[in-house]
């Protein structure tokens, strides 16, 4: 059984034993490092849905003739749609970092961290 662990979040100026309270800029500093992983996943997957669409649907920018007869994935609809899935997660999860509301947990057996 797993069980979740909410960790403390410390702010102002007194850090409890053992830890350290970060300045703005390395605040920033790690909020830019971190989002600019999630949007680098992004594009990443943005990049090899658009490469699945090359040759078979579109041409560039022009829609080919060929695809009036349907879209096949050529690494298959389920990857296709894990693709898909994962550019909507990672994107999700960029906005909701950008806005301040994701929250961290610790699991027990290993470390983890899930939004709500």
């Amino acid at each position: 059984m797993i069980m979740t662990k909410q960790l403390t979040v410390v702010s102002g100026r007194k850090p409890g034993k053992g830890r350290k309270v970060l300045l703005p800029a390395e605040k920033f500093k790690h909020h830019r490092k971190v989002t600019g992983v999630v949007l680098q996943g992004a594009q990443d997957a943005w990049a090899e849905l658009w490469q699945e669409l090359q040759g078979t649907v579109t041409d560039g920018v022009m829609i080919l003739p060929e695809a009036e007869k349907g879209f096949k994935p050529k690494c298959g609809w389920p990857e296709f749609l894990e693709k898909m899935w994962l550019l909507k997660h990672q994107i999700d999860y960029a906005k909701r970092f950008s806005e301040g509301t994701t929250v961290v947990t610790m699991h027990a057996d290993k470390d983890s961290r899930a939004m709500e």
